[in-house]
């Protein structure tokens, strides 16, 4: 099991009530952990002399430690589905992951670690989603000590953000809400909470990077930090000079299972809101088209006749779904939702997913050389698989072109190959029977047995089809050629660029 990106749930080890290392990865501190020098002049309450004193003394009493109890599974107790897809999206980049032996977990509840902040006097607390997911038992304990049972008000996984509400017999210290948006890379900022339950911790570091996309949702924005953070921090808050929140740790790369100085955290601009909602309703219903996207290269807004390479490609649209409703098609590309442009698939993940279910909207489609206008009712996400995500393009998910040009040699797809692909009756096309490893095909990805199943957004039944459409393509003066393949029952656009003469 990967020791990486651990959002925690802390382990029980072999029948005790033993936390581990707790729900979630951000800050961990030691008295040894090296701060940054503040400058001599500074805004907000970070004192003259540089120290963070003033702020700690401000924030920490409204900082909380969240423990919780859960059933226990087979699999490691401190791992979570989001863990797999932080650790799918860093071997995806190329980065090893260490292996773990699995443990064994004999009791019957496990126990998780996670901090938390206070934003109400009341009682309303904020933290993560994966600490309490699953608990059947929530208690939350003080600054000074004191323990009190919580409640959770609401929660919502594609966020990772909870709201839980604590009764105190007098009213209890808060921090204030910042705006992450005006937050710069080089920024100081303070990360507070209690890595391994050793208790409430304060580390300092900079902003190293904004916008980092962990493909593990339609919300994927993190800040990501270099102030150590550990299991345990999970929910704790980001501070900045002025000691507010702008953001809330959840992550951190470790190919060690401890801080190594990449650490994420949500910024409190897209929390703030849910954090809202959560409060008010309990529950958070996103929108869903019912499609899958990727991104829109220069290759593929060459050969649609595109001016920039912007957008969200339709790869597949699901039957049934409010997209399929609306009209929308496979090669459409979306531009944008309503008055909003789409420039990525991730905008458009999350433009559909803080649309009200029920909601009437208009979507812009470039389709064989223009824009069209479509009107889609959005759906509700009871359904994960319904969601609008994004499937990413990568050089092993290419297609076959038919031309020599591209390097690839063509044949029909008889009933024999049919068989021996394992293709559904419904799918025509023509297969990829080799691919000339110097050619523009190999270089976009395409692999013997693929099957193009159209060209330039025109479905192919055979070789021939597929020769013709490459070739009235070259004769259009396109740049490269749209080709939508099936492999292993997926479909992806591929966009083959035509070889230079």
């Amino acid at each position: 099991m990967s020791n990486i990106l651990r959002k925690h749930r802390a382990a029980a080890l072999v029948g005790a009530a033993i936390v581990l290392g707790a729900a979630s990865l951000p800050f961990a501190i030691s008295s040894s952990s090296t701060a940054l020098a503040a400058p001599a002049e500074t805004g907000g309450i970070l004192a003259s002399n540089g120290s963070f004193a003033s702020i700690v003394d401000a924030d920490k009493p409204a900082v909380v430690t969240i423990t919780t109890t859960m059933k226990a599974t087979n699999a490691s107790a401190d791992s979570s589905p989001m863990d797999e897809q932080f650790r799918q999206f860093f071997e995806q980049q190329g980065i090893p992951l260490p292996h773990q032996a699995p443990q064994q977990h004999e009791s019957q509840h496990a126990m998780a670690l996670g901090s938390g902040f206070i934003i109400s006097p009341d009682g309303v607390i904020v933290t993560n989603n994966h600490v309490i997911d699953n608990a059947i038992d929530i208690k939350v304990t003080l600054d000074d000590g004191t323990e009190l049972p919580a409640k959770l008000l609401g929660a919502d996984a594609k966020s990772d953000l909870a709201v839980l509400k604590v009764q105190a017999p007098h009213p209890l210290a808060t921090i204030a809400w910042g705006d992450s948006d005006k937050l710069k890379l080089g920024d100081q900022i303070l990360a507070i909470g209690n890595p391994f339950g050793i208790g409430t911790t304060v580390t300092a570091g900079i902003v190293s990077a904004r916008g980092r996309d962990l493909h593990s949702g339609p919300y994927d924005d993190f800040i990501q930090i270099d102030a150590p953070i550990n299991h345990g921090n999970s929910g704790g808050p980001l501070v900045d000079r002025d000691g507010n929140v702008v953001g809330i740790n959840t992550a951190i790369y470790s190919p060690n299972g401890g801080s190594v100085g990449v650490g994420f955290a949500i910024p409190s601009s897209e929390a703030k809101t849910i954090v809202a909602k959560l409060q008010k309703d309990g529950s958070i219903d996103h929108g869903y088209l019912g499609v899958q996207i990727q991104p829109v290269t220069q290759d593929v807004a060459d050969a649609v006749g595109l001016s920039k390479a912007e957008g969200a490609l339709v790869a597949a649209v699901t039957n049934g779904t409010p997209a399929a409703h609306a009209g929308i098609k496979t090669g459409d590309i979306v531009t944008a939702v309503g008055s909003e442009n789409v420039k990525t698939p991730k905008d458009l993940s999350r433009l559909v997913a803080d649309l009200s279910p029920g909601a009437k909207e208009t979507l812009a489609v470039w389709r064989d050389g223009k824009t069209v206008d479509l009107n889609v009712t959005v759906g509700g996400n009871e359904d994960t698989q319904k969601q609008a995500a994004a499937v990413e393009s990568s050089d092993d998910q290419g297609q076959a072109a038919g031309q020599p040009s591209l390097g690839i040699g063509l044949a029909d797809l008889t009933p024999d190959v049919r068989q021996q692909l394992n293709l559904p009756h419904g799918v025509n096309g023509a297969v990829v029977a080799n691919v000339n490893p110097d050619k523009s095909a190999a270089a976009a990805g395409i692999q013997p047995g693929d099957v193009i199943v159209s060209v330039n957004d025109k479905p192919v039944h055979d070789a021939r089809d597929v020769k013709t459409a490459v070739a009235d393509a070259g004769k259009a003066g396109r740049k490269s050629v749209l080709l939508l393949i099936e492999r292993g029952g997926n479909k992806t656009f591929v966009a083959v660029p035509f070889a230079a003469a």
